[in-house]
């Protein structure tokens, strides 16, 4: 059976929220632990690694890791494929699940359920995110070493080295993908960290839920007795991607 590992990229440059992976989220962990915490309660995932990279701000979070005994890998900052592909490399991963360590509620069971339909079908990439029907935060995407590479070797725009995958989802590209749909369309949740409400969100999302690993339904509990929490970040809009589709024009 070929390595099923997942890479967690991490960094502490965000633009909108810088050091963010680092913040405290409840009285003992930081968000880049919530994430790992929460990808363990993976049946499918042989490996864990978290790709961060080489700059010097980033040495609190290899400390932080390696006092975890976690494996991770640095590389560069901007051309984030290029660190996947190196990271997925080196580490020998066949099959990688990309998770992003600004989600620190994850959903292990999701990641699972995406992982079973990738090894189910002859496909290059399975997520579900190609239309979205599950909950901003809840981003999983899975694909082959072959996918990796390709795109390494092909990909050319800004957007396309700096999020990783948007090479291998171009339909342009003939890969074959799968997108995993939920069976109610729950994307007007939103818990990802991207701003500083959204980390007050979070925060307080794990104040209300007790139980460990915190899963989907779970939040969808707390979302209909509490609907007032989830109010905090309500006028945040969802942008990331879009700043390189920006840097792609100039390209």
């Amino acid at each position: 059976m070929k390595m099923i590992g997942c890479i967690i990229q991490a960094r502490m440059g965000s633009t909108r929220l810088p050091g963010k992976v680092m913040e405290k989220i409840d009285s003992t962990n930081v968000v880049l632990n919530y994430v790992i915490n929460q990808v363990k309660f993976s049946k499918k995932i042989k490996k864990i690694v978290v790709a961060t990279t080489d700059l010097i701000e980033d040495d609190v979070i290899c400390r932080n890791l390696s006092s975890q005994k976690i494996e991770f890998f640095r590389g560069s900052s901007e051309d984030v494929l290029d660190r996947y592909y190196q990271c997925a490399k080196k580490f020998s991963i066949d099959n990688i699940v990309r998770v992003t360590a600004d989600n620190p509620l994850i959903d292990p069971n999701i990641i699972d359920l995406v992982i079973d339909e990738y090894e189910n079908n002859k496909c290059d990439y399975v997520s579900n995110t190609l239309h979205r029907t599950y909950p901003y935060g809840t981003e999983v995407e899975v694909f082959s070493f072959k996918s990796l590479e390709n795109a390494w070797k092909n990909a050319k725009k800004p957007s396309e080295r700096e999020h990783v995958t948007p090479f291998i989802y171009n339909p342009q590209n003939e890969f074959i993908l799968i997108n995993k749909e939920n069976q109610e369309d729950l994307s007007y949740l939103r818990y990802t960290i991207d701003r500083i409400e959204d980390l007050k969100l979070v925060r307080e999302i794990i104040k209300n839920i007790p139980t460990r690993p915190i899963l989907i339904q779970d939040i969808i509990e707390l979302y209909k007795k509490r609907t007032e929490i989830f109010e905090i970040n309500k006028n945040v809009k969802h942008d990331g991607y879009l700043s390189s589709l920006k840097k792609d024009e100039k390209y």
